[in-house]
């Protein structure tokens, strides 16, 4: 009854029954995304929220100033979320096969494999952000109080980077499973446990960025020890059974297994590495035009990434629910799956790029304590150009989340790669050195976006991944 209740799963299902009265999707295959989708879009907003929060509180505490500080350090801590994503998506598209074709045996040792494969990633990270941080912030910025600010941000990020990592293969491992309601609670208990942190840390002990930071690192460990805990008992107090038990104390390197964790995560790590790498360049460059609009620019990318939450939910709905389909070998099924889970999430990106831009203005002002600053129009005009352009990546995404489960991870990542190298970065760096201005920058969000749903939807419509997925499935690992 609790979920029957929740506005996000009553809004997509009114969305979905729209749409299948109109012959556009299966009304049931929209009720099963639904189930699957809404709460990782529920944890989505919540962590998002969370990083919202964490810029406006720094912002009404110190000013605009720390949040380029902030800013500056995200690209660093995005590769956290890069690998941990990239990896994740490999656990749920064998999680997902291995749940669909009854290989339930199976299960507990992906999951100790992709344990073992991002902790060995996860570790060199930890060394080079406590290490380094102040060489690394100074790459991106010459203001010497920006810089202060985001290396003790990043310092104590850098504690945080193996929990970032490993909670993100605990809860698509159960996605991959049918179970989206429990990485929800999880994960968003855990979100809210960090606002409060932060508040506490960040007002009430006066540790500014370094109290967002630690906040930020004990929601980790605490998100990262309940799933931990869930796997190994297969069951949570408040929250109920868990459709996969893992024993730790058992075997974690299986070298098939991590084989194709690799091969079909590391695509997906370079796809999520593309928009953090660029990120250097593009603050970089943003930095110019002075601290009122990297701060502008970090807000509109906060607010862009609340509206982009619903390509969380779809996107791992389709890698669930077409990763089971091939694993009854069923690819007809899975076809379906992909083309209507994306018109589906076309229409609900609309629907929030139009609620957001009509609100465009008092959400910016949320960020910023002083009404005169000159970030605030700065931001409004990013934000409307993120409304237009987050249509587009919302179809990115669902196509993405497809072809993640097929093992078709390589277009995805040329697409990603076109987008922001071909055409992003190139805009803002005519914006930075030509009378263009601005304008580039605007211009970027569309053409970020843009070409990943034209290629992707190209390489799916293809069938390609058809014969590619075979090479995945349970019966292939037997036959090795």
């Amino acid at each position: 009854m609790v979920r029957s209740r929740n506005p996000i799963r009553l809004l997509l299902l009114g969305i979905g029954a729209v749409l299948a009265r109109f012959g556009l999707v299966s009304g049931e295959r929209a009720r099963e995304t639904t189930d699957l989708a809404w709460p990782r879009i529920v944890t989505g907003l919540a962590r998002m929220s969370k990083g919202a929060a964490d810029v406006a509180m720094v912002g009404v505490a110190l000013g605009p100033t720390a949040i380029a500080g902030m800013g500056f350090a995200g690209p660093y801590w995005g590769m956290t979320f890069a690998v941990g994503g990239g990896m994740a998506a490999g656990t749920i598209a064998l999680v997902s096969q291995r749940y669909g074709a009854e290989a339930y045996g199976e299960l507990g040792q992906v999951v100790r494999s992709s344990a073992f494969v991002v902790t060995a990633m996860a570790l060199p990270l930890t060394a080079l952000f406590w290490a380094f941080p102040d060489e690394l912030v100074a790459l991106l910025s010459d203001d010497p109080a920006a810089v202060a600010y985001g290396a003790d941000y990043l310092r104590v990020l850098a504690v945080g980077v193996p929990f970032g990592i490993l909670n993100q293969i605990g809860s698509r491992a159960l996605v991959g499973a049918d179970d989206a309601w429990t990485p929800m609670v999880v994960r968003s208990s855990g979100a809210v446990a960090n606002v409060g942190l932060n508040a506490v840390f960040v007002f009430g002990l006066d540790m500014g960025v370094v109290g967002a930071a630690l906040g930020t690192v004990v929601a980790g460990v605490l998100v990262t020890a309940t799933f931990a805990v869930g796997l190994a008992f297969g069951r949570l107090p408040l929250v109920g059974e868990f459709p996969i038990r893992v024993r730790w104390l058992d075997r974690y390197v299986h070298w098939e297994f991590c084989r194709d964790l690799v091969s079909i995560g590391m695509p997906v790590v370079g796809r999520s590495s593309v928009w953090t790498v660029a990120r250097f360049p593009i603050l970089a460059l943003v930095g110019t035009f002075g601290s009122h609009v990297v701060a502008a620019y970090v807000i509109s990318r906060r607010i862009w990434g609340l509206m982009n939450t619903p390509g969380w939910g779809f996107g791992l709905a389709a890698s669930s629910l077409v990763g089971q389909s091939l694993g009854a070998d069923d690819e007809d099924t899975a076809e379906l799956y992909g083309y209507e889970i994306t018109t589906f999430t076309a229409a609900v990106y609309v629907f929030a790029a139009v609620l957001v831009a009509v609100f465009a203005e008092p959400i910016v002002r949320l960020f910023v304590n002083d009404p005169a600053s000159q970030a605030v129009p700065v931001a409004v005009t990013l934000v409307y150009a993120a409304c237009v352009a987050v249509v587009p990546q919302g179809v990115t995404n669902a196509v993405a989340g497809a072809l993640d489960a097929t093992g078709d991870t390589n277009w995805p990542f040329y697409s990603r790669a076109v987008g922001m190298f071909g055409l992003a970065i190139p805009l803002v760096y005519l914006a930075a050195t030509t009378p263009l201005g601005i304008v580039g920058i605007h211009l970027s969000f569309l053409a970020e976006s843009l070409p990943g749903a034209a290629i992707n939807y190209y390489r799916f419509r293809s069938g390609k991944w058809r014969a590619i997925s075979r090479g995945y499935r349970p019966s292939a690992a037997t036959d090795d």
